[in-house]
């Protein structure tokens, strides 16, 4: 199954990189313009094409870039001349913490809010999570931002309200810097995986076989850990995997509210430069990291349920 699944995940960033390539050069504006500056001639201008390899065929380009890839060279950027891979891995770190860290922030307070409604359905605590996560899942993420660093940095000056902080600087400083925006990413996830993981708790719980479990006198965390939540997991498991790869998105507004200098960053003003480079390295990033999650989900299946690997 590993095999197969690593054969269609190559595939598809094979086709990621065409579309992204093609879509890429269909942005308006001419790179090559912007590389040469306003008060360039227009001999300047082509020369600089040149260069680039801009007056190239666009399949003899894509070649020339794909053949690169596969030796890991992404290229360069058109504006800084540092290589992309050296761009997107000093612009990195602050995004995938973020990412990471409202990973944590969605499971235990989605996941934990959704066992306990799912558990109690019906009751007051069932309505409110609901509510809440109906809420949680209607609110824009940049507008939660927004009342997070009002609520905790400008009436309660306890956490910072902009900047990222680097481990080196101490655990308490790189973890006040976070916090709130893994949370302002994080929180509308929670919500998602509250309603899913109350639904399959509260249909777990309705199976002849949890019946059985109790006639037989199981009760308790047990029932809980060995029959409701192996069970109820798999579907959560497939919502996280297709969340995390939307958080990785996501992070590109965050990043503007609270001033952090990430991918999210980096992405814009390439687009902004018509840095083509920049972009197509960003976007075959970003589908590199959703096709290893859905990989990871697969392979989550497995140790959830054994079935599944002969499947």
């Amino acid at each position: 199954m590993i095999i197969r699944r690593l054969g269609g995940g190559l595939l598809v960033l094979w086709l990621v990189s065409i579309l992204t390539f093609l879509l890429v050069h269909l942005i308006p504006g001419d790179p090559a313009e912007a590389v040469a500056g306003e008060n360039a001639t227009a001999a300047d201008v082509e020369r600089i094409r040149a260069e680039l390899g801009l007056d190239r065929p666009v399949l003899e380009q894509y070649v020339t870039w794909f053949t690169g890839v596969l030796r890991g060279d992404l290229g360069r950027s058109l504006f800084t001349d540092k290589t992309v891979v050296d761009s997107i891995a000093g612009s990195a770190p602050p995004t995938l913490v973020i990412t990471l860290m409202a990973i944590v922030v969605a499971v235990l307070v989605g996941v934990s809010a959704g066992i306990v409604a799912g558990l109690t359905r019906g009751s007051r605590v069932d309505r409110a999570v609901s509510a809440l996560a109906t809420l949680g899942i209607a609110m824009p993420s940049f507008w939660l931002a927004m009342v997070l660093v009002s609520v905790f940095s400008l009436t309660n000056p306890w956490l910072p309200a902009t900047g990222y902080a680097e481990l080196s600087e101490g655990f308490g400083t790189w973890l006040s810097h976070i916090v709130l925006p893994s949370t302002a990413l994080g929180l509308a996830t929670a919500a998602e995986l509250a309603r899913h993981t109350r639904g399959c708790v509260a249909d777990v719980l309705t199976r002849p076989y949890i019946r059985t479990a109790r006639a037989r006198g199981a009760s308790g965390g047990w029932l809980v850990r060995r029959h409701i939540l192996r069970n109820a997991a798999i579907p959560v498991v497939t919502v996280l995997g297709l969340q995390a790869g939307r958080l990785l998105g996501g992070a590109i507004v965050i990043e503007a509210v609270f001033g952090i200098s990430g991918l999210g960053t980096l992405a814009v003003n390439a687009v902004l430069q018509r840095n083509y480079p920049i972009i197509q390295g960003y976007v075959l990033l970003c589908a590199v990291v959703v096709v290893l999650l859905n990989l990871i989900v697969d392979l989550a299946y497995g140790w959830i349920n054994p079935k599944v690997r002969t499947a």
